[in-house]
């Protein structure tokens, strides 16, 4: 009778500890989701290359190059040129001749 009362005790605290590490794991793979869908969202390429290109000579060619990089890499830099290394993706596209594509 004691070891019946025993082995259910031992299983029930396996139980609860089964349950913590599910909760915690639970959390954990809850909070990449919810980074991950943030990583998903796509931002207004518009608004950004309109900003982007306000000062461009071509403003025509650079929002048409802009948009899509950016639709490619999510991301455009800040300012109207420059700061490439905010947008890593933006700063590695090229052209078949080999020139930097993303204005």
């Amino acid at each position: 009778m004691a070891s019946t009362r025993t082995t259910t005790l031992v299983l029930f605290i396996i139980c609860l500890i089964f349950i913590q590490e599910l909760e915690i794991h639970g959390l954990e793979i809850h909070g990449e989701n919810q980074d991950m869908a943030a990583a998903h969202q796509h931002i207004d390429c518009g608004g950004k290359c309109g900003y982007r290109c306000s000062k461009a000579g071509r403003p025509k060619m650079c929002m048409r190059a802009c948009k899509t990089c950016c639709q490619r890499c999510n991301c455009v830099p800040p300012g109207t040129a420059g700061n490439q290394n905010a947008c890593p993706c933006y700063a590695s596209l090229t052209t078949h001749g080999g020139k930097l594509k993303c204005p």
